[in-house]
């Protein structure tokens, strides 16, 4: 009633305002200002009071609890909290939140009530909160022993007869939830007896659909055990779930989608799979699924159909049951269904499983080659005593290390069926395993591991620390233009290969240089034949005499070019020059002297090459070594004309400013290889330029298995004896489609991947199709858009010198072809992976380039590096290239130094430079990586550049850069390894300086300047990443590490600056192509061992990365639906110096006053605006959810689980509080 009156009092005022007189009116202002002020006060106040009830709720149901007062006020008291939690989410984040003991207090009550209402509440409750709350609240309940409660309260209810059906129904169901999230839950659950408690529950209550539903929910919970799953198996569960399955039925499509569920969990178990097949179950699984495929005509149980695929795709994993799967027909069957789901999209899902489960199927083949270990040898100067190397030199040369022996294995039970098995291997659902949980082992520790006195031998690579100027010219003058002066040059003639001594049978035929040119075969047969089954060694090779005075010259063939090509071969020129002769090269063409020689000498033999390299056709053979020497093909002297040589002058446009190919040949003749390359492929010669036009990701046609190939052609000529190139032998399987073989790295027997080779003899309007068929990661770009890149020597020729983006029908998939377990680390089963791609090539008889991605060579980056050198203002920037350290082939590892140059050699001056802080960067650990390499190029070219903001960045840093790690590796066309056959960026916690050597020293610089208190403000590695898109960073956090391990209590403790976020943030800013929900900061395991964890831990070094960039090309921001090319690789080098700079201003606020018009210099000179066209890219104030690949990577299987997926782990989300945190404060960590 008071209420009342006070609100018949406040209406009767409103009214007696709104009647009053225009006087009244004078004060409005001030009333409406109050009423404003009181309304302000209203909602806090209320938001207090609905808080204060949730808390005096749970505060009073935690006295109920605590005095075992009557179980009427208890469930009063849940049921109030049930309404609550079931209309407020507000009401369920508070229960859950941190330093909540909401949690606790219900559990405490579900555990000691004897009240069937009050349980009934709490377990609704519970519903809600991790119905509401995705995993986390999930993981919250889990770590309160929610689990172990929970199972309690099973056995209890169980023991009522009958048990409470509702009581039941909820238990099952939370179960279910949390059960995936309770990593013991295996093991509690058997304990407990619920595995039998559930069992029962089903075969009592098959017509009981509400309560089998949540039933079976949890046994599919349980069977991800295995021991849980044997146990069921032998319980009859296998035979109780085909009789809840079988044919088209509308009614009941839940239940017997959760039952194949169910099914398809327990037939892992090899026990149960045997027991299926015993039982004739696979032909039953067969049938069931050809019912619902004819009857489902609206294919609105398309998730029933794939259950059923997945129930036999987890039977067909032993040998029994792909024998049962084949016995039934199994192939035709899913080969016709799979042809009729072709045509609706959203049933890929089935085609793909339907796929793997053939490819299972289909018979095993051995890989075409007598042994995996690479073509060639190096012998390592010391013998690792254990790892894969140590067992590839220890293994018996009799050992067939292709196939395994038997494949029966798989057929042996060897699960455990004790309680001693490692309950976690088997759940697919954990993922965070390999995440580090020991805090001790997260907190850095600044570890020097070698000695001062070891490490002074580091002093002379520092001269910038001790060098007082006195012998530099510092008088400021105008800046040199950036542009290289070159020399007006005579011809370039393009050398394709040395002088090759013959050793062993299995080496390198030797080219005799003699005058006359035997006839190959008949008179009227012009062009060479490569189809000669009946010789091994062609010895009748067309030759060219040697030069007068031009000792060890020799040629190679350009392989089927035409005549034209060869002829415009012989003259290309990069620009006018008024003479078309060169020096040593007459007019006049003869037959003993039509082409114009090149000093390429390689006078080594090669000893270390194995035999079965050099075969590179197989059927229709010829030996690899024979096709790289075999001579250009000519006319006859009466046929050919000697004007149309001398005319012969091809004018191709400028390259790229830093390429030269003068200089480029004369690094090469000092490269040093395993292989004695001694052939330069085209485009490395010519050189490449970003093509003018957009390459968008390629859209693969829908519906469409594959395009026909024409029967009729002539056999392609293949070759990879040049830097860089991996391709191992060639099988002409059609008329026009060929299996192509690579070569593993160097003293290693896998990391098949990264290719790089040259055909020729092709014809026009032809589709031929390449399958690269012994390829090792579990899934590539290639599936989603990505294609092969291609150079074609006669579009270079017509000023088009580029790879291009080329490939249809392409495709990534595990094949038939058996990988031993030698090759895949000690585990069975493993096939190889086939990349196929169709091409259509521009011209006839042309050379065309196949790579992985652009090839950026060792010898390129040499003659990158020179022309800096040769080109740079001394008076401005300070240019320094040293020699880190000798490679294992006795190759240089250079390391460049980049400051700007003191102002003067007054004493101010000497300490600004002297202070300025350290950025180290590293690339190419991994020789496939080769976009690292353009990535780096883009850096190098913008700290020499003569921009202010470049000059400002010089002016604000040391730069300490190591371009490429791994030379010996990119130098001999490696994957992954160095010629050590081990992972060098696996090697960064105890390299061995004979084995690592670059990895030793790259360290050991880092270890100085942590000795000298110059520790680097940043550290970044750069790498290439084949299966995500965009490009983006990998860091270090303690914080971020232990919060993916959902162990809330643990990181709520730990607090640690975040300003290892800022330049990634910088970047998603500045950079097109970066995607900060892409980023990752924690630390996994598997990674302790990389630059970037042992930098962070060891060094010290907070701002430790590894930025990745995507092979393929972006889903976001302004370059989104396009392949990335050379050009938004060295922008994004380019754009990452642009954030150091940035990093500066917002680290050194005080001290670094840097005019602001400088900072968004980097537009002019990299021609592209960064205009945020996607919400990815402007993450400043809060992240985005992580990235996933829309399309679903059904290609895999499934039981393959790949170390690098596991990198993108998802993304943090910062606290209020820590978003705060300045970059200036300095770095903090408070550990427990």
């Amino acid at each position: 009633m008071r209420a009342g009156s006070v609100a018949s009092r406040a209406a009767a005022a409103a009214a007696a305002a709104a009647s009053a007189v225009p006087a009244t009116r004078i004060i409005c202002s001030y009333e409406m200002k109050k009423l404003k002020m009181s309304k302000l006060k209203v909602i806090p106040e209320k938001s207090l009071t609905n808080n204060s009830r949730i808390v005096g709720l749970l505060a009073q149901l935690e006295k109920i609890n605590a005095e075992s007062s009557e179980s009427d006020t208890a469930r009063y008291v849940t049921s109030k909290i049930l309404h609550l939690a079931q209309s407020q989410e507000k009401t369920r984040r508070e229960m859950t939140a941190k330093g909540s003991t909401g949690m606790e207090i219900l559990l405490s009550t579900l555990e000691n009530t004897k009240d069937l209402q009050t349980t009934l509440n709490i377990l609704s409750i519970l519903v809600e909160l991790v119905s509401a709350g995705g995993g986390r609240r999930v993981s919250f309940l889990v770590t309160k022993g929610g689990s172990q409660i929970l199972l309690q309260l099973l056995m209890n209810a169980s023991k009522e007869s009958p048990p409470h059906e509702e009581l039941m129904v909820q238990i099952h169901s939370i179960l279910a939830k949390i059960g995936p999230k309770d990593k013991k839950f295996g093991v509690k659950a058997r304990i407990n007896g619920a595995l039998n408690i559930t069992l029962n529950l089903v075969k009592q209550n098959l017509q009981n659909h509400r309560l089998v539903l949540p039933c079976l929910q949890l046994l599919r919970v349980y069977s991800a055990n295995s021991v849980n799953s044997v146990s069921l198996g032998k319980n009859g569960v296998v035979e109780l779930m085909f009789k809840i399955i079988g044919p088209f039925s509308k009614k009941n499509s839940s239940l017997i989608k959760v039952a194949l569920d169910t099914l398809a969990a327990l037939l892992k178990s090899k026990t149960n799979a045997r027991r299926a097949v015993d039982r004739g179950y696979v032909q039953v699984l067969l049938t069931i699924y050809v019912d619902w495929h004819r009857h489902d005509n609206r294919h609105r149980n398309m998730l029933i159909r794939k259950g059923i695929l997945q129930s036999l795709k987890s039977v067909t994993n032993i040998k029994l049951g792909r024998k049962a799967f084949i016995d039934a027909n199994g192939m035709k069957i899913l080969y016709n269904t799979s042809q009729e789901c072709l045509a609706v999209r959203t049933l890929d899902p089935l085609v793909n499983t339907s796929s793997l489960i053939m490819r299972k199927c289909f018979p095993k083949n051995r890989l075409p080659l007598p042994t995996i270990k690479s073509s060639f040898h190096f012998q390592l100067p010391v013998i690792p005593v254990t790892g894969p190397v140590a067992q590839l030199y220890s293994l018996p040369p009799e050992v067939d290390d292709v196939v395994d022996e038997s494949d029966d294995n798989d057929d042996i039970d060897v699960e455990a069926e004790n309680e001693t098995e490692n309950e976690d291997d088997l759940d697919q659902n954990f993922k965070n395993d390999d995440i580090e949980t020991d805090i001790n082992k997260l907190k850095p520790q600044q570890e020097l591991g070698r000695t001062i006195e070891d490490l002074k031998m580091y002093e002379h690579l520092f001269p910038e620390l001790v060098d007082d100027f006195q012998d530099y010219d510092l008088i400021s003058k105008e800046p040199k233009p950036f542009v290289f002066e070159g020399k007006v040059r005579g011809p370039i003639v393009v050398p394709t290969a040395g002088e090759e001594t013959s050793g062993n049978s299995g080496s390198l035929g030797k080219v005799v240089m003699k005058e006359n040119i035997p006839s190959r075969g008949d008179e009227g047969e012009k062009k060479s034949t490569f189809m000669d089954l009946a010789k091994e060694n062609i010895k009748d090779d067309r030759t060219l005499q040697q030069q007068p005075g031009d000792q060890n010259r020799t040629i190679s063939s350009v392989h089927g070019l035409n005549n034209d090509i060869v002829k415009a071969l012989d003259r290309i020129t990069l620009q006018n020059i008024p003479s078309q002769t060169a020096p040593g090269f007459t007019a006049e063409t003869k037959k003993d002297c039509s082409l114009p020689l090149t000093v390429l000498t390689c006078a080594k033999a090669c000893p270390h090459m194995a035999a079965c390299g050099n075969v590179l056709f197989e059927g229709r053979t010829v030996q690899l070594g024979k096709l790289c020497c075999t001579g250009v093909e000519t006319e006859d002297e009466d046929t050919e004309s000697n004007s149309s040589v001398e005319q012969a002058s091809v004018e191709v446009p400028d390259g790229p400013t830093l390429h030269d190919p003068d200089l480029y040949i004369e690094i090469v003749k000092n490269t040093k290889s395993v292989p004695e390359y001694s052939e330069v492929a085209y485009p490395d010669y010519f050189g490449h330029i970003p093509p003018p036009f957009k390459e968008p990701i390629l859209e693969r046609p829908y519906g469409v298995q594959s395009y026909a190939i024409p029967e009729e052609g002539d056999i392609l000529k293949f070759n990879s004896k040049f830097e860089s190139g991996n391709l191992r032998k060639v099988i002409q399987i059609r008329k026009n489609e060929y299996d192509l073989i690579l070569n593993s790295d160097i003293n290693s027997n896998h990391y098949h991947q990264w290719f790089y080779f040259e055909v020729s003899g092709m014809r026009l309007g032809v589709a031929y199709r390449f399958n690269i068929i012994n390829c090792e990661k579990s899934n590539s770009q290639f599936n989603y858009g990505m294609q092969p890149l291609m150079y074609s020597v006669q579009e270079a020729l017509n000023g088009r010198p580029w790879w291009i983006r080329m490939g249809i029908d392409i495709c990534y998939y595990k094949n038939h072809f058996s990988r031993s377990s030698v090759a895949a680390g000690g585990q069975k089963g493993k096939s190889y992976y086939t990349i196929t791609f169709t091409v259509n090539f521009p011209h006839k008889d042309d050379v065309c380039y196949f790579a992985y991605h652009y090839p950026y060579t060792y010898s390129t980056l040499q003659m990158h590096l020179q022309k800096l050198e040769s080109a740079h203002n001394p008076q401005q920037i300070y240019f320094r290239k040293d020699v880190l350290c000798e490679t294992l082939s006795g190759n240089t590892c250079p390391l460049v130094t980049i400051t700007a140059m003191p102002e003067s050699n007054y004493y101010e001056h000497l300490c600004q430079f002297r202070n300025r802080p350290y950025v180290f960067l590293s690339a190419r650990v991994h020789p496939g990586e080769t976009n690292a390499s353009w990535v780096m190029k883009g850096t190098l070219e913008y700290l020499m550049s003569n921009n202010p903001t470049a000059q400002s960045l010089r002016e604000s840093y040391i730069f300490k850069i190591v371009p490429m790690l791994n030379p010996d590796g990119v130098i001999n066309g490696n994957h992954r390894c160095s010629l050590s056959g081990e992972d060098l960026n696996r090697q960064w916690q105890s390299p061995n300086p004979d084995l690592h050597p670059t990895i030793y020293h790259a360290k050991g610089l880092l270890q100085y300047l942590a000795a000298v208190k110059r520790l680097p403000l940043v550290y970044c590695d750069y790498h290439g990443h084949s299966r995500k898109k965009n490009v983006f960073m990998y860091g270090c956090s303690i914080k971020e590490t232990v919060w993916r391990t959902n162990d809330n209590a643990t990181s709520c403790d730990v607090v640690e600056d975040t300003g290892y976020r800022t330049l990634p943030k910088i970047l998603s800013h500045i950079a097109p192509a970066f995607c900060m929900s892409s980023c990752s900061f924690v630390v996994e395991k598997s990674k302790e061992s990389t630059a970037r964890v042992v930098v962070w831990r060891e060094i010290g070094v907070q701002r430790s990365y590894t930025m990745e960039s995507t092979l393929c090309g972006c889903d976001q921001g302004k370059y989104k639906g396009l392949q990335i090319g050379t050009r938004e690789l060295e922008e994004m080098g380019a754009k990452f110096c642009v954030g150091l700079l940035r990093l500066k201003r917002l680290t050194s606020p005080l001290e670094y006053n840097l005019p602001s018009s400088l900072l968004d210099f980097e537009n002019d000179l990299i021609e592209s605006s960064c205009k945020v066209t996607s919400p990815t890219t402007y993450v400043l104030d809060e992240d985005e959810p992580r990235f996933l690949e829309e399309v679903d990577y059904s290609a895999e299987s499934n039981d393959e689980l790949d170390i690098e997926l596991a990198e993108n782990v998802g993304d943090y989300e910062p606290s209020a509080q820590e978003e705060v945190l300045s970059d200036s404060e300095l770095s903090r960590t408070y550990l427990p």
